[in-house]
């Protein structure tokens, strides 16, 4: 069943960081400078790996102003960029076309049944909720839109990496904008305060937040609604995952078809590890 446009644009019931915070002029400012090679590369050495049919149904999860999706359409694939934030949606919905649609909608509220054949979350678009549960809402969102067999890459970063390279402060400047940003950790968490300096007379301020997720969180999240681990990479060329030096680390799951034995999962991955070097750290992720 395809996702029909009958799916609602959801709001948060409360005032939260990423709603702000994403829907910002400042933001979309401040992440402007991505790297749009690298970006079409990944894409391009995922599509040689998951090798998609032509048409195949793809939702990009947090597809922000729809610089993926857009790209993703490109090569023949039907795809639904959803995000939560109004003026990326606005913008992305600039581009749309037969292949390509756009919709606003939190994640965490049901996004279709037997819908997709691919689900894709880029960029540490995960991680970012309150409560436990939320989390484990979205896998189970993304599960059940997932059609038997159908696979989720989430790309979330590697936290020894990037505790090791944490810059505690840093002062960027940007078409006559201060923003002064300042990292930090805790047990669970990676925070990042950017204050803006605009010229208004009160700067402004948001703090962002990502969980600290073990691979052996996403395993458990996972494998509560049948979604198997077969490849972690570390870097969007692809590499073997390094729990040391990988940047990134980018799950390929696969949701087990009805009907088929939940062995057998297990005993490919026997035959067949995924791609991981290294020890596993006790957590596996952080904030950009």
């Amino acid at each position: 069943m395809m996702l029909t446009t009958t799916v609602q644009p959801i709001a948060p019931q409360r005032s939260e960081w990423f709603a702000s915070w994403f829907d910002s002029s400042h933001y979309h400012k401040l992440y402007a400078r991505r790297d749009g090679t690298e970006a079409a590369r990944f894409l391009d050495e995922l599509i040689a790996r998951l090798r998609p049919r032509q048409g195949a149904r793809v939702l990009d999860l947090g597809c922000g102003a729809g610089r993926h999706s857009r790209y993703l359409a490109s090569k023949a694939l039907r795809v639904t960029g959803m995000d939560l934030a109004a003026t990326s949606i606005r913008e992305a919905k600039r581009y749309e076309q037969s292949r390509l649609r756009f919709l606003r909608h939190d994640m965490r509220v049901p996004f279709g049944r037997n819908a997709f054949d691919y689900v894709f979350n880029f960029f540490t678009s995960f991680g970012y909720f309150e409560e436990p549960g939320e989390h484990k809402a979205v896998v189970r969102n993304i599960a059940t839109s997932l059609r038997d067999g159908g696979r989720l890459v989430l790309d979330y970063l590697n936290v020894r990496h990037a505790e090791a390279r944490l810059t505690s402060e840093e002062v960027k400047e940007i078409d006559g904008v201060i923003y002064r940003l300042t990292r930090w950790t805790d047990a669970d968490h990676f925070f990042k305060r950017i204050v803006v300096e605009d010229g208004a007379a009160q700067p402004l301020e948001y703090v962002e937040r990502v969980a600290k997720f073990t691979l052996q969180d996403f395993e458990r999240m996972f494998a509560s609604h049948d979604l198997t681990i077969e490849e972690v990479h570390g870097d969007y060329r692809l590499s073997p995952y390094d729990s040391l030096n990988s940047p990134r680390m980018i799950l390929v799951a696969r949701k087990r078809s009805v009907g088929v034995d939940a062995g057998y999962f297990r005993e490919r991955l026997l035959r067949t590890p995924p791609s991981i070097s290294g020890d596993t750290p006790r957590y596996d992720a952080s904030i950009q």
